[in-house]
C-alpha cells in the first residue's frame, strides 16, 4: 500500500508539473525565428494539425502540443483563416490565435495615383517588388478582361482603375491587371452608363474623354468645366489641341524627354490631337471617379479655351481673342495656347 502511495503521488506531482509546464508555454511569448520577420502562408482548408505544424515550422509557436493546447482553451479551432501572416516579435499562441481568427493577414498597400498610363504604372509594380515592369506591360496589352464592356479596347490602357490596393506579396502582374479591372467595372455604375448613352457616347469615347479631362486638370471644380470645353469643341468640329494626347503619342515611341516643343504638335499620331480632329484612338491614362464623373456630366458653360495660369489652376474663354488676352497675362509666349502646359 505505501508502494502504491508514493507512486500515486509520483503521478500527481508529475502530472501537476506538466500541466504547470503546459500552463506556463501557453501564456508564455515565444520566438524560435532568427530574422527580423517571419512569414508563415496558411493554405486553403488548412486544418488545426496542419496550422499547427507550419506555425512549428515557422518557429513562431514552440510546439503543435502548446498550440494544440491554447486552440482548444481558446474555443476558436473553427475560425482560423487563410492567408500569409507576418510575425516580427515573440507572441503567445493566444495572441497568434487571435490574429489568425481575425484574419490578419499580410498585405502591401500600393496605390496608383489618377492619370497614369500602364507604362507609369508597370514602374510603381516593379517599385514595390512585384516583378518585372515587363510583366505588368505585358499583362496590360490583352484587352480579354475588358472585352465585354468595350469591343474597340486594344488594350487596358484606361482601363486599370487608380486607387490603393492591398495585396499579397506574391500577386502577380496578371492578377493585378484582372483586380485593377474588375475595381474599374465596380465604379462604373449604370447611372454612369445610363449618362455616357444619354449624350451618345460609347464606353471607349466615356473613358477617352474622361482620362483628357484627368490629364488636364487635378482640380475636382475645374474638370466639368475642363470637359465642357471639349464637348463645345467636339459638337463644332473643333479639333481638340490637346497637350496630353500629344505628350501620350511621343511616349508611345520613346520620344519624350519631359518637355514638349512646339514642333512636337506635327508629330504625326493618330494621338496627336492638334493634326488629328475628334477624339483620340483610345484612352491616354487612367482616369479616376471624379474625371468619369465629368465627362458624362460636362459643366453648363460655353468655353472653347483655356490656359494655365501656373498654379495649377486655369483661366477659360469664349473667344480666340479672350483667350489671347488671357496668354499674354499668364503665359510668356505671346502665341496662342490651349493646353495648360504649352504655349503654341
Amino acid at each position: 500500500m505505501r508502494a502504491l502511495a508514493v507512486f500515486l503521488v509520483t503521478c500527481l506531482a508529475l502530472a501537476c508539473g506538466a500541466a504547470a509546464l503546459m500552463y506556463t508555454r501557453v501564456h508564455q511569448p515565444y520566438r524560435g525565428f532568427t530574422g527580423p520577420e517571419q512569414f508563415v502562408d496558411l493554405p486553403m482548408g488548412a486544418g488545426s494539425r496542419t496550422i499547427g505544424e507550419r506555425l512549428v515550422a515557422g518557429g513562431v509557436v514552440r510546439d503543435a502540443w502548446t498550440f494544440r493546447l491554447a486552440l482548444w482553451q481558446s474555443g476558436r479551432g473553427r475560425h482560423l483563416k487563410a492567408g500569409e501572416y507576418r510575425f516580427d516579435r515573440a507572441m503567445t499562441p493566444f495572441e497568434i490565435i487571435d490574429k489568425l481568427s481575425r484574419g490578419d493577414v499580410y498585405v502591401v498597400n500600393v496605390t496608383f495615383p489618377e492619370g497614369l498610363t500602364i507604362a507609369e504604372m508597370a514602374t510603381i509594380f516593379e517599385a514595390r517588388g512585384f516583378g518585372p515592369r515587363a510583366a505588368f506591360v505585358a499583362a496590360a496589352q490583352d484587352p480579354l478582361p475588358i472585352r465585354h464592356l468595350d469591343a474597340a479596347a486594344a488594350t487596358l490602357e484606361g482601363y486599370l482603375f487608380p486607387e490603393t490596393y492591398s495585396l499579397s506579396r506574391h500577386t502577380d502582374a496578371a492578377a493585378l491587371v484582372r483586380l485593377m479591372v474588375a475595381r474599374f467595372e465596380h465604379v462604373l455604375t449604370a447611372d454612369l452608363r445610363q449618362a455616357a448613352q444619354a449624350r451618345s457616347r460609347s464606353l471607349h469615347q466615356l473613358v477617352t474623354l474622361a482620362s483628357i479631362v484627368e490629364k488636364e486638370t487635378a482640380r475636382p471644380d475645374e474638370r466639368p468645366i475642363v470637359a465642357a470645353v471639349y464637348e463645345n469643341r467636339l459638337r463644332i468640329g473643333m479639333p481638340l489641341q490637346c497637350d496630353p494626347t500629344v505628350i501620350y503619342a511621343l511616349q508611345r515611341t520613346g520620344r519624350y524627354d519631359g518637355n514638349l516643343r512646339h514642333d512636337d504638335l506635327a508629330f504625326d499620331s493618330p494621338y496627336n490631337t492638334y493634326r488629328y480632329s475628334g477624339l483620340p484612338p483610345g484612352p491616354i491614362a487612367s482616369p479616376g471617379r471624379a474625371a468619369l464623373e465629368a465627362a458624362v456630366h460636362p459643366a453648363d458653360a460655353d468655353f472653347l479655351y483655356f490656359v494655365s495660369r501656373n498654379d495649377g489652376s486655369h483661366e477659360f474663354a469664349r473667344s480666340l481673342g479672350d483667350h489671347n488676352k488671357n496668354v499674354q497675362k499668364y503665359q510668356r509666349s505671346p502665341h496662342f495656347s490651349f493646353s495648360r502646359s504649352t504655349a503654341k
